[in-house]
């Protein structure tokens, strides 16, 4: 369902921004258009809006892969009350680095679908967004010979990487990074709560 008044939904944003930028004391400047009509990638809409961050700390935004652009894009989603599905509707980027980002992946299922090919053995990807595993099947789809899965759930879903005809094969889901309470404890140590020496 696409958004109904774009320029109440951009000034929504806008207001949303503004706060942002008084309250978190950030300097971001913004510019908000209308995106284009139709398909995106042939899976997820076009984005209805198009926010664009320039400033002092956009650096901020493009941080540990994006992260801050992908949550201002649910929060914006969750101002204009869009369903969980319709999330794309409203994008955000900074420096180029959506662009940026889907040339790295291109590049990183290229090398990938090489060594999955030449070894036979099921590639797993460490976690990352929806957004990023649905830009590597779009990268893999253009690639002979492999195919690829989303495994698991929740948090923990990853993507897959697969020889042509053998998504049987076991795959190894990847594993998580330690967090820093986890410094010093075993593997089954973790999750029990430490003993004081008192």
């Amino acid at each position: 369902m696409p958004i109904d008044d774009l320029q109440q939904a951009a000034q929504k944003i806008a207001g949303f921004l503004a706060t942002l930028n008084k309250l978190g004391g950030l300097r971001l400047k913004y510019r908000i258009s209308a995106g284009g009509e139709g398909a995106h990638d042939g899976e997820s809409p076009s984005p209805a809006l198009c926010v664009e961050l320039a400033g002092p700390d956009v650096t901020l935004a493009t941080q540990h892969n994006g992260e801050l652009l992908l949550a201002l894009e649910t929060i914006s989603a969750q101002i204009l009350r869009l369903d969980q599905r319709e999330g794309d509707l409203v994008s955000f980027d900074a420096a180029n680095f959506k662009a940026l980002r889907a040339a790295e992946l291109r590049l990183t299922a290229e090398t990938t679908a090489e060594k999955v090919i030449r070894s036979g053995v099921p590639h797993a990807f460490p976690h990352m967004n929806s957004r990023e595993r649905r830009l590597l099947h779009m990268a893999f789809r253009g690639i002979e010979g492999v195919e690829t899965a989303s495994n698991g759930e929740g948090q923990e879903r990853f993507l897959a990487v697969y020889p042509a005809g053998k998504t049987d094969l076991p795959v190894t889901p990847p594993v998580k990074p330690r967090g820093i309470g986890d410094r010093g404890r075993s593997s089954g140590d973790r999750g029990r709560p430490r003993r004081s020496r008192d």
